[in-house]
């Protein structure tokens, strides 16, 4: 079956997220924006996933919890798992490898977890826009072991993407693809480094007006998270069908 997917989106809990992208709403603008198969990616947390996944589930989208790991090299890593006990787990093991200070919410904003309805069940206190101390070479086997698979975030940034920080694209790091950015430069394309490197691109949308209509599709044998991941660690280029937005 082919699906229509986006696997980076953020709620009120990332502390650059709008107010607005409670778990219900941003579920209710996945299903208007005719995706299939979503992913909730807040900034170091899984916080909100449980919220987002109920409130998914009501709309009939598959959806998938994540996180968005800042690296040691300050490189954003979009990190999914097949259900939310691994994502839980996950962030268990990442909260004590971040910054040890207390989010600033005049600065950066109130960091809301919510239920499924709306309701805000309190803030989280840590500092979630900083750094955690893992390496990026640590990363996909990390989030192996918990069921899932990781893929370095929009590439073709000027910051917090693999290429701005760190220069060059290296197969040992174990990425089975690369996110690039809706309107990323078609020169980047050119690069040897990437040559036979699968890619795909998903909104990143902080805010409820940036999840974008459905635009590339993946196809699965089976409709679940599982297959999710596994065509992630599997899929090619010529598998990917998509269009520029």
């Amino acid at each position: 079956m082919r699906l229509s997917f986006d696997l980076h989106l953020h709620s009120c809990l990332s502390p650059c997220g709008g107010a607005e992208n409670t778990p219900a709403d941003l579920a209710a603008m996945c299903a208007l924006a005719g995706l299939d198969v979503v992913a909730l990616t807040d900034h170091n947390t899984a916080g909100n996933c449980g919220a987002f996944l109920r409130a998914a589930e009501r709309h009939g989208l598959l959806a998938l919890p994540g996180m968005e790991l800042t690296t040691r090299e300050e490189v954003h890593i979009v990190c999914l798992f097949p259900d939310l006990p691994s994502a839980v787990g996950f962030d268990a093991r990442i909260k004590p490898l971040l910054p040890p200070i207390p989010n600033n919410p005049g600065f950066f904003g109130p960091q809301l977890l919510m239920d499924d309805t709306d309701r805000i069940l309190g803030e989280e206190s840590a500092f979630l826009a900083g750094a955690a101390e893992i390496g990026i070479y640590e990363v996909a086997g990390l989030t192996a072991q918990y069921g899932g698979t990781a893929f370095p975030a929009h590439i073709d940034r000027p910051a917090f993407s693999l290429l701005s920080n760190l220069g060059f694209w290296d197969a040992n790091m174990n990425f089975p693809l690369a996110e690039l950015s809706p309107h990323s430069p078609p020169a980047l394309l050119l690069r040897p480094d990437l040559s036979g490197v699968t890619r795909i691109t998903n909104s990143d949308a902080h805010y409820l007006d940036q999840v974008m209509d459905a635009h590339q599709y993946m196809d699965l044998p089976q409709r679940s998270p599982k297959a999710v991941i596994h065509w992630l660690k599997t899929a090619q280029n010529s598998d990917v069908f998509f269009r520029r937005t």
